[in-house]
């Protein structure tokens, strides 16, 4: 048997709006390359694709999975992807595998919120992009204001392959635009007419000399033309559009032959690029099996039976099984161990892998999604991928206080596959806090907690990140008397306080003269003080920007010890501040939002309502983008509300800005709020 040769292989991730058949569509290609021997199916729990019990259970694709079928003596490596924006990760992480992102669209519903996410992202990501047209059995299909409605919002460059035989019912199958046959099928000549001279006029931009020689009159042989399409669609100067039905098998091979004659190969797609050590920013290694090895992790997943498994994708050079790659992130070098080669949940193991091989290395806890693999002699570090910043979260506590170590295990195993899920434990508020694209992905990834790590949680809205501080300087003194049958507690301490400027932190004085307080004590004083720094005079919430200065006080010679001038210090300090007209201060987030113009208006309304102040527009298109200041504590919800007003097409990304004080109206009601949640102080 030949050896694989990287020209034969061909990568593509199937992309798009949930509900647009891709997981259907993969499954009609296995059956049809006889990869599987019977027909899975979604709705029956029996896909290839779709086999997390989560998903099983939802019926639809939650996470994505790498299948390969062999084609006319070609091998497709295919990644399907979810098609909710909830769990787009794994799009992006697909996207950074293949040189052809396949979107498919619903002919009935057509273009969706997630297409044009997808379709962006993979534009982004400098990759081909092609158009399958998916469930042309539906009733309700619209051919011809689809491809319009596409070459709209795409471009024009956006043009059919192949043209429909018949709608809904009636759908019999595609012809061919480029090789169209001498008498075609009633009902196909108007969309054919013209079809093949825009698709070739389009191709022939990317070969001056072909393009003469068409204009010349001159017939192209079958062999040019495949090469020139080819060619224009890798660069982007074609996005082919197909036609097809899964549930009817029709247009599926066409689809796969077009992938074979037309889509790019690892040795003629994009050329991903890293950085060398000598600092080059457009270092790469040529795709042949004898270059440096280089490769890149686009996904993460825990198999019950193997443990964790490392998706990665071959840019240069060979792997071969029981040798060692360099992770320059973490700069240390691991055993491969063995190779694999997957197919759904299956893994099988490979020998090696080549330029364009999507393989996976099981059990090396250290890889992450994005980490470069390479070797210690020829180093090259390629761009991380990027995901969308997480903005809902939660509050989280175990149900039961008997998960509470090993909650922290679990949620690191999941944030290890999931880069859009993240955790931590906020130093303020001290709550456990997890953040996702959605409620909907929360509710997912804390399922998963609960099935795979029998951890059940509680949640609720995150406490938000209030800090107290003064307004003006305060005065007070406090004493502290305890007896208890013996040696008693006495301590007496005068302090004041006054306000420092933004960003100054604290400052502690002692301003005491003529021995009032023992020098042994001052520090006891300090530490009380500290205390109250850390939990709050008002509402519990750290305080900043406030010098404190303990100026009298008094002791006495048996009852006087440390502990009591911690008391009196915590006590006066509270009182002295009390009398500074304390405030909150509430976190004020940078916000970016991008919408369809038509959404403008009640978006800004929207964004009056939450006390946001916009700062600056800008359009791109038909997209509006705006730049606001928003306090967080309006934002808990924003992602779904946005989703909402915006019909799922809206956008935003925060990060923080500064701190602000919380109008008056408002400090009284979270002042009460934070003290039935305060627990008593036992002093």
């Amino acid at each position: 048997m030949a050896a694989k040769q990287t020209a034969d292989l061909r990568n593509v991730a199937l992309v798009g709006h949930g509900d647009s058949g891709k997981t259907s569509l993969v499954e009609h290609i296995l059956h049809k390359t006889g990869a599987t021997t019977r027909l899975g199916r979604v709705l029956d729990g029996t896909s290839i694709c779709d086999f997390d019990p989560e998903e099983k259970e939802r019926k639809h694709t939650i996470d994505s999975a790498l299948v390969h079928v062999t084609h006319k003596g070609k091998t497709i490596n295919i990644v399907d992807t979810p098609g909710y924006p909830d769990f787009v990760r794994d799009a992006i992480g697909a996207l950074r595998a293949v040189e052809t992102a396949l979107v498919a669209v619903n002919s009935a519903t057509g273009i969706a919120v997630n297409t044009r996410k997808v379709f962006a992202y993979a534009g982004r990501e400098g990759v081909a992009r092609a158009i399958v047209v998916t469930k042309m059995d539906a009733e309700n299909a619209k051919v011809e204001e689809l491809v319009s409605s596409l070459q709209e919002q795409f471009g024009a460059n956006c043009l059919p392959l192949d043209v429909p035989v018949g709608r809904g019912s009636s759908f019999a199958g595609v012809v061919d635009v480029l090789n169209p046959p001498a008498s075609p099928p009633a009902g196909v000549s108007d969309m054919l007419s013209g079809a093949r001279e825009r698709l070739l006029e389009t191709a022939l931009e990317v070969d001056d000399a072909l393009l003469e020689r068409y204009l010349n009159g001159e017939t192209l042989s079958p062999a040019d033309v495949e090469s020139v399409v080819s060619r224009a669609i890798g660069a982007g100067k074609v996005i082919p559009i197909l036609f097809l039905s899964s549930e009817k098998g029709l247009g599926v091979e066409e689809l796969l032959n077009a992938v074979i004659s037309y889509f790019p190969s690892p040795k003629t797609g994009l050329r991903r690029t890293g950085k060398s050590p000598s600092g080059d920013e457009n270092a790469s290694f040529d795709p042949e099996p004898s270059a440096p090895f280089a490769a890149q992790v686009f996904k993460a997943m825990t198999d019950p039976f193997v443990g964790k498994l490392s998706f990665f994708r071959v840019l240069s050079g060979t792997l071969k099984t029981d040798t060692h790659f360099y992770n320059p992130r973490t700069q240390k070098a691991e055993k491969t161990g063995h190779l694999l080669s997957v197919q759904g949940k299956e893994q099988r193991p490979l020998d090696e892998a080549i330029p364009g091989d999507l393989a996976a290395i099981a059990k090396i806890e250290s890889l992450q999604i994005g980490d470069t693999l390479c070797t210690e002699k020829d180093p090259i570090v390629y761009p991380r991928i990027e995901y969308p910043t997480s903005l809902v979260s939660l509050a989280v506590e175990p149900k039961n206080r008997n998960d509470e170590g090993k909650i922290s295990t679990a949620l690191h195993k999941l944030a290890d596959e999931d880069p859009t899920f993240v955790y931590r434990r906020d130093a303020q508020t001290k709550e456990l806090v997890v953040s996702g694209s959605s409620a909907l992905h929360l509710t997912v990834v804390l399922s998963r907690l609960k099935r795979r790590f029998g951890v059940e949680v509680n949640t609720k809205p995150p406490r938000i990140p209030y800090m107290e501080t003064i307004t003006t300087k305060g005065d007070a003194n406090y004493t502290h008397k305890k007896q208890t049958g013996g040696a008693g507690q006495y301590a007496k301490v005068f302090l004041r306080v006054e306000p420092l400027e933004r960003g100054k932190g604290f400052e502690f004085e002692d301003a005491t003269f003529g021995g009032s307080i023992p020098q042994q004590y001052i520090a006891s004083c300090e530490k009380g003080v500290r205390s109250v720094m850390e939990k709050g005079a008002v509402a519990g919430y750290q305080m900043v920007d406030i010098k404190a200065a303990v100026y009298d006080g008094k002791d006495h010679p048996v009852d006087s010890k440390d502990i009591a001038f911690q008391i009196a210090a915590r006590n006066a300090f509270k009182e002295a501040c009390r009398n500074a007209r304390p405030v909150l201060l509430e976190p004020i987030m940078s916000v970016e939002i991008s919408i369809p113009t038509r959404f403008m208006g009640d978006v800004t309304s929207d964004l009056n309502g939450r006390r946001g102040r916009v700062v600056g527009m800008d359009s791109v298109g038909d997209t509006q983008i705006i730049k606001a200041t928003v306090p967080l504590a309006e934002l808990t919800t924003y992602s779904t509300e946005l989703r909402s007003i915006t019909g799922g097409e809206g956008s935003f990304s925060m990060e923080f800005s500064h701190h602000d004080v919380v109008p008056s109206r408002l400090q009284a009601d979270i002042v009460a709020r934070s003290k039935k949640e305060e627990e008593p102080e036992d002093e």
